[in-house]
C-alpha cells in the first residue's frame, strides 16, 4: 500500500473518531503511522518531524465562523494523526492563533507550538507574548520568535528572559521574501539563538549561503513559503509528475518540491500552510521514502522549468 494511502487512512480513522463525540480526532488516535524524516534541534539534539504547518491567512478566520473552523479542525485532525508536530503562528496572522486556541481546547501533547513577537514597541513585547499564550491555552510556548526581525535587539533580550524562566524552550528570529540578509548574517554570527526561520523553496534559492551559516553556527532552520505562497504549485497544477518523482516515491507535486527543499541538510523543518485537509497528507508524505541526491535535485528543477 503506498504512503500517501496509508496517511488518509489514518486521518481518515481518526477523523471518524472525533464524529464519535469523544473529543478532537487527533486525542483519540492510538497512533501515528512511522515518520522517516525527523531533524534535530542542533543545540538540543530534540528531533521533530521535518514537515510542519503554517497558519499565515489559513487559519486567519473569526472564531465563530463555524463552518471554518471545521474545515480547519479537519486540517489539524489530518496533520496530527499523519505524524505532524510543529505548527506555527504569529499575531501578526489575525485571527490565526485565537483559532489554534479554539481548536486545541483540550491539550494536544505532540504539538510542537511556535508563535513569534511582532512589535515595534518595545514595552509591549512581553504584552504581547503572554497574550499569544493566553490565545493558544498554553502554559508555556515551545519556540518564540522574534517577526521579520521587527525590534530584535530589544526582543531578543525578553525572549532570553522568557527561555531562562522556562516559558519558551526555544527562541529565534524570522524573515521572508529574501529580506534583510545581511542583518540576518549578522544576527547569527554574533548572537546565540536557536531557530532561524526563512524563505527558501525551488522558486527562491536565494537563502542558501544563510542556510550554511545557520548549519555551521548550530541554528536550526524552519522554512517558510516552502510553495512560494501556493504559486509554484498553482504553476505546476495538471502537469504531469516527472520521471524523477517516481524514483522518490512521490505521488503529488508537493512532496516533490519538499522533498528538493528537505535535501538540504540545514532545513529542520518546512512548514506548509493550506486549508485543505486532503492536502495536509500530502505534505507530510514527504517525510517518507528516499530524499533527492544532488543529480535528482537538478532533475527537480529541471521539470518545474
Amino acid at each position: 500500500m503506498n504512503t500517501r494511502r496509508r496517511l488518509l487512512q489514518a486521518a481518515a480513522a481518526a477523523a471518524a473518531s472525533a464524529a464519535a463525540g469523544a473529543g478532537p480526532a487527533w486525542a483519540q488516535a492510538t497512533a501515528a503511522p512511522p515518520v522517516a524524516l525527523q531533524r534535530a534541534f542542533p543545540r538540543s539534539g530534540e528531533r521533530i518531524p521535518a514537515v510542519g504547518l503554517g497558519t499565515w491567512l489559513t487559519f486567519d478566520l473569526p472564531i465563530n465562523d463555524v463552518e471554518g473552523l471545521a474545515r480547519r479542525r479537519q486540517v489539524l485532525e489530518r496533520f496530527f494523526a499523519a505524524g505532524g508536530r510543529l505548527v506555527d503562528s504569529s499575531p501578526m496572522y489575525g485571527h490565526a492563533e485565537a483559532v489554534m486556541g479554539e481548536l486545541l481546547a483540550r491539550p494536544e501533547p505532540r504539538l510542537f507550538s511556535a508563535t513569534k513577537v511582532w512589535t515595534g514597541v518595545p514595552l509591549y513585547g512581553p504584552t504581547q507574548m503572554r497574550r499569544s499564550l493566553s490565545l493558544w491555552r498554553l502554559p508555556r510556548v515551545d519556540l518564540m520568535q522574534v517577526h521579520n526581525l521587527l525590534n530584535w535587539r530589544t526582543h531578543l533580550k525578553t525572549l532570553r528572559e522568557w527561555q531562562a524562566e522556562g516559558r519558551t524552550r526555544y527562541i529565534g528570529i524570522t524573515t521572508s521574501h529574501g529580506r534583510a540578509p545581511d542583518e540576518v548574517r549578522h544576527i547569527l554570527q554574533t548572537e546565540r539563538i536557536d531557530v532561524l526561520q526563512i524563505t527558501y523553496s525551488p522558486a527562491d534559492r536565494s537563502a542558501e549561503p544563510l542556510l550554511a551559516l545557520a548549519a555551521e553556527r548550530g541554528v536550526a532552520v524552519i522554512v517558510n513559503r516552502p510553495f512560494d505562497g501556493g504559486a509554484l504549485l498553482s504553476r505546476l497544477e495538471g502537469r504531469p509528475l516527472p520521471p524523477v518523482a517516481r524514483e522518490l516515491q512521490c505521488e503529488s507535486w508537493a512532496a516533490l518540491v519538499l522533498k528538493w527543499t528537505l535535501a538540504n541538510p540545514a532545513v529542520t523543518c518546512a512548514i506548509p500552510a493550506t486549508t485543505n485537509p486532503l492536502h495536509v497528507a500530502q505534505n507530510l508524505a514527504a517525510l517518507q521514502g528516499p530524499l533527492p541526491d544532488a543529480r535528482q535535485r537538478a532533475a527537480v528543477l529541471a521539470a518545474l522549468g
